[in-house]
């Protein structure tokens, strides 16, 4: 089964923006990704077109199973 760590934030112009952190750790915290998420917001590291982050929105794990019917080349 395929994980993510989606992080969710609020742009400057109220847009949505979610980061994607593939394979997170098995016993992450909220903790420790309330203070990932602050450390993005205080060091601006990310500009989307709806300009720099502002909020953090949320916070999530999300899990994909993929079943392959058929492969072509």
């Amino acid at each position: 089964m395929e994980k993510v760590l989606q992080l969710v934030f609020r742009n400057a112009e109220g847009r949505l923006y979610t980061l994607n952190v593939p394979e997170p750790k098995e016993d992450l915290t909220e903790a420790e990704v309330t203070a990932v998420m602050d450390l993005i917001l205080a060091k601006d590291l990310f500009l989307t077109t709806g300009g720099p982050l502002k909020a953090k929105v949320a916070a999530r794990i999300a899990s994909r199973d993929t079943v392959n019917l058929a492969l072509y080349e």
